[in-house]
């Protein structure tokens, strides 16, 4: 277990490394966040600034001082809130993970139950229904499910708020939205994994001892069947984090991703890379949590 976690560690500060330098790359290639500051301000006022924020440094110099900073957890202080990216980046951050989490949640529920049924009834009604719901819901952008759900069930029926973060009523939209595009999926791994085991010898011989349907699908052949949702569950959330910006943005949530599209916008460099480097970490760490997951629902996977 302890070279395991070695070995994630170093992969850890590897991917530390590779997403600063990513991200950094990226934004100095994007454009100068002074004239955004200082639109209409002489060229002079323009160079003061851009010294005083260490913009006029060589890249390799700002680079290196970036990743020094980083390092102690000081991203630089954001060039429109005028205060630490960190703090501001970690304070949103709990809502962009409840949401996402709410999603993955509500996606199992429904998946799980919905996928082994289609599996234990193959090639009847229910299971080419299904079918067609993982086509119908794969196919529909988050955006536009998001932009209908809202149309429906706040501006037509009023039953839930339009917008907002601030009650239980207002996490139903955006949690269904979000996890609407990861359902389908979610049933259909559930499906085929439960139709690769449902069959085998150890099935059977629970069946030939007389345990109830139920308790041989549920207790038997859905442990063996969970390692490939697990990977895919571990996989969405790191998906799902990316595509709370969008539902952040429709639903007006005060959520990380939110805080990233409107920093993108505005050059504001020390907030992005802090965000993409905090969403990095968080998705590393569920992948970390997939691992560990595995060898206790299948103890003969060892740990490499």
């Amino acid at each position: 277990m302890s070279a395991f976690l070695i070995r994630r560690l170093l992969r850890f500060f590897v991917v530390c490394i590779g997403v600063s330098l990513v991200t950094f790359a990226i934004l100095q290639a994007s454009g100068d966040p002074i004239a955004l500051i200082m639109p209409e301000a002489p060229e002079a006022d323009r160079a003061k600034l851009r010294e005083a924020l260490g913009l006029a440094d060589p890249i390799p110099i700002q680079f290196v001082r970036f990743v020094a900073n980083a390092a102690r957890g000081d991203f630089g202080r954001s060039f429109f809130h005028r205060e630490p990216a960190f703090p501001l980046v970690v304070e949103r951050l709990p809502t962009t993970l409840a949401l996402t989490s709410f999603a993955v949640v509500l996606a199992v529920l429904v998946a799980v139950p919905v996928g082994i049924y289609s599996a234990v009834r193959r090639n009847t009604v229910t299971d080419h229904a299904a079918t067609v719901v993982v086509f119908l819901g794969q196919s529909m952008p988050v955006f536009w499910i998001g932009i209908m759900l809202m149309l429906l069930f706040a501006v037509q029926w009023r039953l839930l708020p339009v917008s907002g973060w601030d009650s239980w009523a207002s996490v139903i939209l955006p949690s269904v939205t979000l996890g609407a595009f990861t359902t389908p999926l979610f049933m259909r791994i559930v499906r085929s994994s439960m139709l690769e085991v449902i069959n085998l010898d150890y099935v059977r011989t629970a069946r030939a001892k007389g345990v109830s349907e139920w308790i041989v699908i549920c207790r038997h052949a859905l442990r063996n069947a969970a390692l490939p949702i697990v990977t895919v569950i571990g996989l969405q959330f790191g998906l799902l984090l990316g595509g709370a910006v969008l539902t952040e943005s429709v639903f007006a949530i005060p959520g990380l991703g939110r805080l990233l599209v409107r920093s993108i916008l505005q050059l504001d460099f020390p907030i992005v890379q802090a965000g993409v480097f905090v969403l990095a970490m968080t998705i590393v760490t569920a992948n970390l949590i997939v691992d560990v997951l595995y060898v206790y629902l299948n103890p003969t996977i060892r740990l490499r």
